[in-house]
């Protein structure tokens, strides 16, 4: 076969296997993103996450993650929500899940199929083939690009103007020489949209993304208490941000009678807050296996339902926050504070004070009670 006729049957069974998009761009594509990185790395816009500045070699240039290579096959999965996202924010009782989160953890979903597809390069082409799937250093958005799939809003998420901002991607990078497919065109035009909705202002330009002030950094990636600034920002997202994507416009033309394999499970369309609150850590384990939920554990999890709480406005939650006051992990019971101050009355969080403050050890929980919060509801 010739590497035209390779290419149409591998696009065929990606599309069998379930994947929406399909490019190919060679692997030096993109010499320019060495110093896009570096000016991210430079700025400290990648906060906690180390290992961004650590790879950084190996994640601004495919052949120094691998030096034989010579084409990227870019693959894309469809995964737009058959509901709006933005509505469940004003559902304050529950508890909001980025849209990719709500089903199977997309790295296990994805990888077999690529994996499927990677033997059928070996096999017809004779030459060897990798996949990568968001673990490894590689910047799947603008291989994206220039693979011809979509192109990097200002958001910095891939758009497509087939299915918006919701594709999961995956790379497979071959010693194979395929002919490329022409780059996307950045086509946003005037549009900031996803802009002007980020409620923590995290885009210090178009196309710039600040991960210190992004929620879903913050609820995801970084370890410690949310920062102050940022708790009623957060709302009622438990886990991720989707706003700047499900505003996107581009995502009306995004087909959703396409066989889209992965359909939210319905227990993490809407969970109750109420609910939530109540897991130890082998029931919140079992509620999210195989989510990628679970990566963040228990502690980081309740800490980020516990500042939803906090912005809930119902009072009748403050029962179930004071039985984290005592928990064994201080970011749990940081997180608690914060909640239970926000809810209850005046004299009742300073009775709650006097019966929790003088065993505390842990410093930042010892903060948590002294810092100025204003309530959330009325005193």
């Amino acid at each position: 076969m010739t590497e035209t006729d390779i290419l149409a049957n591998l696009r065929k069974r990606a599309t069998s296997l379930g994947f929406s998009a399909f490019g190919v761009a060679r692997a030096d594509a993109r010499p320019d993103l060495p110093g896009k990185l570096d000016t991210a790395l430079t700025h400290h816009w990648h906060g906690d996450m180390a290992w961004m500045a650590e790879t950084a070699e190996r994640r601004g240039d495919p052949n120094a993650l691998w030096p034989e290579a010579r084409s990227v096959i870019m693959l894309g999965m469809n995964y737009g929500p058959d509901t709006d996202p933005l509505a469940d924010l004003e559902r304050p009782g529950i508890g909001n899940i980025s849209v990719y989160a709500r089903n199977r953890d997309y790295h296990d979903v994805i990888k077999g199929k690529l994996k499927e597809i990677a033997g059928l390069v070996r096999r017809w082409t004779g030459e060897e083939a990798k996949v990568f799937v968001d673990t490894a250093p590689v910047m799947e958005k603008p291989l994206a690009e220039a693979a011809g799939i979509g192109w990097q809003g200002k958001h910095t998420v891939l758009v497509s103007r087939e299915f918006g901002s919701w594709l999961f991607l995956g790379a497979i990078f071959t010693a194979a020489e395929f002919p490329a497919d022409e780059p996307h065109p950045e086509s946003c035009g005037n549009c900031r949209r996803c802009l002007d909705i980020c409620p923590t202002n995290a885009f210090p330009a178009p196309f710039q993304l600040d991960a210190r002030r992004c929620l879903s950094y913050l609820n995801i990636e970084h370890e410690g208490p949310i920062p102050h600034e940022f708790r009623v920002a957060m709302g009622n997202r438990i886990y991720g941000c989707d706003d700047c994507l499900a505003v996107c416009p581009w995502n009306k033309f995004a087909s959703l009678t396409h066989e889209m394999k992965l359909m939210a499970r319905d227990d993490l369309r809407a969970p109750a807050l109420a609910d939530l609150v109540q897991l130890d850590d082998d029931g919140f384990r079992a509620f999210f296996s195989a989510s990628p939920v679970k990566r963040i554990g228990h502690a980081r999890f309740l800490r980020n339902v516990l500042i939803a709480i906090g912005n809930s406005s119902d009072p009748g939650l403050v029962p179930l926050i004071e039985a984290r006051l005592a928990d064994p992990d201080p970011l749990i019971r940081g997180a608690a504070v914060w909640a239970v101050r926000r809810l209850a009355t005046d004299a009742h969080a300073h009775a709650l004070r006097l019966a929790f403050f003088a065993d505390e050890g842990d410093i930042s929980v010892q903060a948590e009670w002294s810092a100025a919060v204003q309530p959330a509801r009325a005193n």
